[in-house]
């Protein structure tokens, strides 16, 4: 079954890259909100980056400039990254930064618009779904410049020993897409620059930009690493001759349609460990804390057989790509034994199954029905529902099933809501395997999905290293997973737990949990689970701090997350008021922008007159005064089981921790060159 579904996951990954390609629309860019006028000029764009002690700090500074003759309205949009909480927005007014307050959705839209008609300056931050954080600046004086500067905190991501960060620059070329907006100058005019500081205790042994190697990575001590290019770089490579991508940029501008995505391979053979950082004030009895489970090499490969389900995307978003795709799936299946089975479903405005239900995967089976899908013609909407239904009707109970779903997740008629795949995948025992494109995919919708069916959704980038994600998938599909997961800490008081439900754990996975923690003094966390119905518990003791200020984001964090639990559960049980009042309230304390707040950006002594708390600004000026203590001190060793390790084998990785032979892996990138061009030419 491992080498099977490696080669079907595969395909399925190149057709989505190859879908996806075709998009490269630039975002984070600021346009008239009037689309009769000509679009704003970048002038700067500048990206710092800071990797340490579990979490990220991206913060993005932009200078834009008006060539109208009018003042105007303008809107700034900028991709939502995966699991990012936007807590910091300024806005230049008289020459200093403003830091934004959050405020609830409707009182932040109304008091923008009375600010507006007073004719001051107003900014206000909101998100578009799941889609992109916008923004509304006003008024961008005529043939003047405008700055403005967002903040947003991650958890790292770091996946078999691999540690990977998108900065999102793409729209991801779905079938909803603001049109209005993607019509603007994505060049950067004078200065882009991206700077990246990576302090990590745990050893790197290499780090990587597959689309930018034009990056200076530069080792500067023992245990940090910096990343960065700029456009001086760029246009230098230009200028040289040396441009191994084929840059379509002048010397003098850097183009914004392309994610910047950055890998870096942590040494190999290192321990499996738990990790944590907590921010208490002294003085207070709550802590806040973060604990990073890192699990050792504890689960063994597959050999059973599965049915194998293609749940395919052929609505309109699909024309041009759809042969590509079905050259895909025929090749996966060719990969099948004679004694597995497969079966195919489409799905547009409707759904339809092409086979007659499962066929036993020989060649003459696969050419046959192959045909048959090679006659269908992609168009109109997408029924994800009714494709999903349909792939799981006739599932055999018999026998352990897997659906790869490739589509971009925009279900757009028939049933949308995320409640009710969540209600019909909870109904059967199957595993989801989906691949989310690009970054106006529906990251909740298809991530929920798969955690409901204790499958997986891997976050794929036009600029992503595929060979590498393959590896990943593989490193999962391939083995047992950890299941039944419970987490108990005992000896220090702890609430406020978050997720308060974790399912499964695949090979190569970390588990990140936020809590609160009253007290100080030792504790024991015990971690107890099952693979393949055995019981499996780790154990170990360690110490909560008394006082600890070097991470104050953290408690932005814990709010993030608590929110996405509270938003779970209302996406399965449906919405009600108490939950959204409670996400509001807690958004408001913790300085968040989510789908019930907005944050607001006026002059000073306007936030008196409405009545607004400047909250968020004492939290930003506590977590700079934060982010610049720990740049001057050494880089922080945050495991916190080295005198009794819960796990007794080394994490999983690709050279050395159990990830198997390179022999197969060179040929695997030669597969993927020739799939590649060929998809190329179907295109």
């Amino acid at each position: 079954m491992n080498n099977v579904l490696i080669k079907i996951l595969k395909h399925s990954l190149l057709i989505g890259l190859a879908l996806f390609s075709q998009f490269s629309l630039a975002s984070g860019l600021l346009t008239p909100s009037d689309g009769s006028l000509p679009a704003l000029d970048i002038n700067e764009h500048h990206v710092n980056v800071v990797i340490e002690d579990g979490f990220i700090v991206t913060r993005i500074e932009q200078v834009f400039y008006n060539p109208n003759a009018i003042d105007l309205e303008a809107i700034y949009s900028f991709p939502l990254p995966k699991n990012a909480s936007l807590g910091e927005f300024a806005y230049w007014i008289d020459g200093q930064p403003v830091t934004g307050e959050v405020v609830a959705k409707l009182k932040a839209e109304q008091i923008y618009q009375q600010e507006k008609q007073a004719g001051r300056e107003v900014a206000l931050s909101e998100k578009d779904s799941y889609k992109s954080f916008d923004t509304k600046v006003y008024p961008v004086r005529a043939k003047q410049e405008v700055r403005i500067q967002l903040t947003y905190l991650q958890v790292v991501e770091v996946d078999t020993s691999i540690g990977r960060y998108v900065y999102p620059m793409e729209e991801g070329g779905v079938d909803e897409i603001k049109t209005a907006f993607w019509n603007y100058q994505d060049d950067v005019k004078q200065k882009f620059s991206f700077n990246l500081t990576f302090r990590s205790s745990y050893p790197v042994e290499e780090f990587r930009l597959p689309k930018h190697p034009q990056a200076l990575v530069q080792q500067t001590s023992a245990n940090e690493w910096s990343v960065s290019f700029d456009s001086e770089a760029n246009a230098a490579i230009i200028e040289e001759g040396s441009n191994p991508n084929n840059y379509a940029v002048a010397a003098s501008a850097f183009s914004l349609d392309q994610d910047i995505v950055v890998y870096w391979r942590l040494q190999a053979g290192l321990p499996g460990s738990i990790d944590l950082v907590s921010y208490k004030q002294p003085g207070k009895d709550r802590g806040t804390f973060m604990m990073t489970v890192t699990p050792g090499e504890d689960l063994s490969a597959i050999t059973q057989g599965r049915d194998f389900i293609f749940v395919l995307d052929y609505s309109g978003s699909m024309q041009g790509k759809y042969q590509s795709m079905v050259e895909g799936v025929r090749q996966g299946l060719h990969k099948l034994n004679d004694q597995d089975r497969f079966q195919v479903v489409i799905f547009s405005s409707h759904a339809e199954q092409i086979t007659k239900g499962y066929e036993h995967a020989t060649r003459e089976n696969v050419e046959h029905w192959m045909k048959k899908l090679e006659q269908q013609q992609p168009g109109d909407s997408t029924n994800l529902y009714n494709g999903m239904e349909l792939a799981i009707k006739n599932l055999d109970a018999d026998r352990p099933s897997a659906i790869i779903l490739v589509t971009d997740g925009v279900t757009n008629v028939g049933t949308t809501e995320k409640k009710a795949f969540i209600k019909l995948l909870e109904q059967v025992d199957v595993r989801l395997f989906t691949f989310v494109m690009g970054n106006s995919a529906n990251r909740p919708l298809l991530a929920g999905m798969t955690k409901i069916s204790n499958g997986f959704a891997i976050d794929v980038s036009n600029s992503d290293d595929i060979v590498g994600q393959l590896m990943q998938a593989t490193a999962k599909i391939g083995y047992e997973a950890f299941h039944d997961i419970d987490i108990n800490i005992s000896g220090v008081k702890v609430k406020d737990m978050t997720p308060t439900n974790v399912n499964t754990l695949y090979r190569g996975q970390q588990l990140v949990i936020f809590g609160h923690y009253y007290g100080d003094g030792d504790a024991e966390v015990t971690i107890k689970g099952k693979v393949s119905g055995d019981k499996k518990r780790y154990n170990s003791r360690f110490n909560f701090a008394k006082e600890n200020e070097l991470h104050p984001e953290l408690e932005r964090l814990w709010a993030f997350a608590t929110i996405q639990n509270i938003q779970d559960k209302m996406d399965y049980l449906g919405a009600d008021k108490d939950s959204e009042q409670a996400i509001t309230d807690m958004a408001i304390e913790y300085g968040l922008v989510t789908d019930y707040t907005s944050m607001l950006v006026m002059r000073e002594e306007q936030f008196a007159a409405h009545g607004i708390d400047r909250k968020n600004q004492q939290r930003v000026t506590k977590e700079h005064a934060a982010r610049a203590n720990r740049a001057r001190a050494p880089v922080r060793n945050n495991r916190i089981d080295n005198s009794k390790p819960a796990f007794t084998k080394s994490r999983p990785s690709f050279s050395g921790g159990g990830g198997g032979s390179t022999t197969p892996w060179i040929l695997l990138v030669l597969l993927i060159s020739l799939a590649q061009r060929k998809i190329s030419n179907a295109i």
